[in-house]
């Protein structure tokens, strides 16, 4: 049983408590753990990194594990990134209070990003859920978020105060919002959301104003829904996706054995079992043309993706995509448990935690090991994709602000609000906790990506 576990397993239940009670008892978990005993990190006994990362390597596709090497060593943000699996050994080990929700399981700062919700919105929220599981201590993401904070400060070029103010800002930007979520009533929490617009209107850099302004504003109309849809030709037997290895090629062109699937049978599968009977009712107006696999990510390179092409009677292209979910990090050290298969775990972590759900979001229910590992989803608009780099990049301390406040807005949809504001309160005890945690786990990051970069066996 793991640290999380233990302490869990020794709390009385919460169920049923009003707001005020609800603080109440989450103000008297403090007594257990104390605040100021988070900041602690030290490495857990029998700590071999690139053991659990060669682990990680054997679900991945052997023709694009170099690609993930290369990505992996480039820096220790784009370490930490692909090192999901290290870091949830780390923090299974940790004291916890506690308090749990569905957890993002991945929860760093390139996790979170803008999409285009059914009714046309630009909305932030996170973005990523192929480690997401239910009933998670909620500092198993505040954690990794605060550390990616300060990983990235330090890698921009900050001081080590100034990464440390950066994490401690997340922490306290999400301790904040919840304290506001916790007098809120369930389902008015439930529908939330953080529309990008608003946000852009609260920076004060012009020229960064008008970048995303266009980003958000440029393409509406049929051609966005095509924005993120790579280059495709039409053949003497139809439309298809022109090759671009090694990041986008057809699975005849391919050498893994893994990679041996009937991409068709999966696509149509999906469609017709995932999907909710309006939208499935929707392809009777579109046919499939092609699939392809395609590479996405840091930390996802090697694990099975593909995308498929349906053409309308008009040739008007629509593109979805599929994902193999393997079972999550947060399973393999404890932290969590899933019964079923690992796709409906993503798809229903997502629909948890998003304030407005993609809706060729699907998952097959338990019918066989191939269909049931895999999660199917609109592809990406290539246009809102790019918005949270940029974010990163020109705003940063607006932007881990606004990670904090997403995160806190994403954990109370699953959980008692109030428990959390109780525990953590109104004081700064909890934000010096994750920003201490933050800065030592960079610290640990670093050694870690260097002992990486020096075995050339690690993947």
């Amino acid at each position: 049983m793991s640290t999380m576990d233990q302490v869990a397993s020794d709390l009385p239940t919460a169920r049923g408590l009003s707001r005020k009670e609800s603080y109440a008892f989450g103000k008297s978990l403090r007594g257990a753990i104390p605040r100021e005993a988070l900041a602690d990190y030290a490495p857990p006994a029998g700590r071999d990194p690139i053991a659990i990362i060669k682990e990680t390597v054997r679900a991945r596709l052997k023709s694009l594990r170099p690609m993930r090497r290369e990505l992996m060593t480039a820096a220790p943000f784009a370490f930490l990134r692909g090192a999901a699996d290290v870091m949830a050994f780390d923090l299974s080990r940790q004291l916890a209070p506690g308090v749990k929700a569905q957890a993002c399981g991945d929860c760093h700062l390139m996790n979170f990003g803008a999409y285009s919700s059914p009714e046309g919105n630009v909305l932030f929220d996170v973005n990523d859920f192929d480690e997401t599981a239910p009933e998670v201590d909620i500092v198993y993401d505040l954690r990794r978020l605060a550390s990616s904070v300060a990983v990235a400060g330090l890698e921009m070029g900050y001081s080590h105060g100034e990464a440390r103010q950066f994490a401690r800002r997340a922490a306290k930007t999400y301790r904040t919002r919840m304290l506001q979520l916790a007098v809120m009533p369930p389902y008015d929490i439930w529908n939330v959301r953080v529309h990008l617009k608003d946000v852009v209107k609260t920076l004060r850099d012009r020229v960064l104003h008008e970048k995303l302004s266009a980003a958000i504003y440029a393409g509406k109309g049929p051609e966005d829904r095509t924005d993120g849809l790579p280059k495709i030709e039409k053949t003497s037997s139809g439309w298809r996706f022109v090759d671009k290895p090694p990041k986008l090629l057809h699975l005849d062109a391919m050498d893994d054995e893994e990679a041996r699937l009937d991409l068709p049978k999966l696509f149509e599968g999906l469609v017709q079992d995932g999907l909710q009977p309006p939208v499935s009712s929707l392809f009777a107006r579109y046919r499939l043309c092609d699939t392809a696999f395609k590479a996405v990510g840091v930390g996802s390179v090697g694990v099975f993706c593909a995308i498929a092409l349906y053409m309308s009677a008009d040739d008007e292209p629509l593109a979805l995509q599929i994902k193999a979910a393997q079972p999550s990090a947060l399973e393999r050290f404890g932290v969590a448990r899933w019964k079923g298969p690992s796709g409906k775990r993503v798809a229903s972590g997502q629909r948890v935690m998003q304030a407005a759900t993609d809706m060729f979001l699907a998952a097959a229910d338990e019918r066989g090991a191939e269909e049931g590992r895999f999660y199917m989803r609109h592809l990406k608009t290539r246009r809102l994709s790019g918005i949270a780099e940029l974010l990163k990049d020109q705003a940063f301390p607006r932007y881990v602000e606004l990670c904090g406040s997403t995160l806190a807005r994403a954990h109370a949809r699953s959980s008692q609000p109030a428990i959390s504001a109780g525990y953590m309160g109104k004081g700064d005890a909890f934000d010096d906790a994750m920003a201490s945690f933050a800065m030592l786990y960079a610290k640990q990051n670093a050694m870690d990506h260097q002992a990486f970069c020096a075995d050339p066996d690690a993947i």
